[in-house]
């Protein structure tokens, strides 16, 4: 049975970026890749403009509440907010990050709010809206933060249709790494995401890998002792809490076909150990879902390329996979709340 949700909120990222124009190109498609129902949240004239930089003739339509946002979407993109801006692409601005964050406080809201059925949220340039007051590393933690949770529990998941990863550290320098991995991070991340496989994915007792962080998983303390020293003992413990974790497995052969068959995620020490595999299996599909909130948010896994903004080249997947990913996980917890 598939539980109904409300329409899912959508920030527009920076207006300069490929958001706005892969937003409208989603909804476009929205019947072919049977989309749930989702409404931007602000930004009606940048969205027309870049959908019609992307030669896409489609009807963009304000709406004042999510109620009415589900009534129009199958007729026009719904835009929930009367601030806007220029439509400019690949020339970021202060103008641009303003309505970036405005656009992204407001859709948070919503969702935290229950007046939408989950968040997704458009890809932004942290350092322009830092420039305009934005005091947080990324909208993960932006997002923890409005919905009451500590940066430390919501954990970053990539997904895509070939390889979910975690990585326990992230936009941190390489030489700091081994100094942040610790037992009780590795405790911390593996928990919040096996509750989160259970509750949002569905899965019955996920199976977790976890890899190693030297090579070799260190070969009994060659190239390192943190994976003894360290990663091991968090392994021990998890699995006497009765979540399947598995490893330190080296990471050079983890993530062939052979090895991802044999787990349901991989936590990762660091950004590229996590990223590289999920980039180079899934890069047009790949999602950031961020796990442990009370909320559904995700996020299509690529940047602004303010490069080709504008000019109809960027790939519509990521957007498409967010929208359902997130949807698919606001079922589940619909049917949870439902048994």
């Amino acid at each position: 049975m598939a539980y109904p949700i409300l329409p899912l909120a959508v920030s527009l990222g920076d207006p300069a970026g490929v958001g706005p124009e892969l937003i409208a190109a989603a909804w476009f498609a929205r019947r072919v890749h049977a989309l749930p129902a989702f409404c931007a949240v602000g930004g009606a004239a940048v969205l027309a403009g870049a959908a019609r930089a992307r030669g896409l003739d489609i009807p963009v339509e304000r709406v004042g509440s999510m109620d009415e946002a589900a009534l129009v979407y199958d007729r026009a993109l719904p835009v929930l907010g009367d601030f806007d801006g220029e439509y400019r692409p690949g020339a970021p601005d202060r103008d641009g990050a303003t309505l970036a964050l405005e656009s992204l406080t407001q859709a948070t809201a919503l969702a935290v709010s229950g007046q939408a059925g989950a968040l997704m949220t458009g890809p932004i340039a942290k350092s322009r809206l830092a420039e305009v007051g934005f005091d947080y590393p990324g909208q993960t933690e932006f997002v923890a933060h409005a919905a009451g949770v500590e940066a430390e529990d919501a954990v970053m998941m990539l997904a895509g249709p070939n390889l979910r990863t975690v990585p326990l550290t992230v936009h941190v320098a390489l030489s700091a790494v081994p100094g942040l991995i610790t037992q009780d991070l590795i405790l911390r991340r593996a928990r919040v995401v096996a509750r989160a496989l259970e509750r949002d994915f569905r899965l019955t007792n996920p199976r977790i890998a976890i890899a190693a962080l030297n090579p070799h998983a260190g070969e009994d303390g060659r190239f390192g002792d943190e994976d003894q020293r360290i990663v091991t003992p968090a392994i021990a413990q998890l699995r006497a809490e009765g979540i399947n974790a598995s490893g330190p497995h080296a990471a050079d052969g983890l993530f062939a076909a052979r090895g991802r068959a044999s787990f349901d995620v991989a936590i990762c020490m660091y950004h590229d150990q996590a990223l590289i595999p999920l980039k180079a299996l899934d890069f047009d599909h790949g999602v950031n879902i961020t796990l442990g909130l009370p909320i559904i948010r995700s996020s299509p896994d690529h940047g602004t390329a303010f490069p080709i903004a504008g000019k109809g080249q960027a790939n519509v997947g990521a957007t498409v996979s967010a929208l359902r990913l997130a949807a698919d996980c606001a079922r589940s917890r619909a049917a949870l709340l439902a048994a």
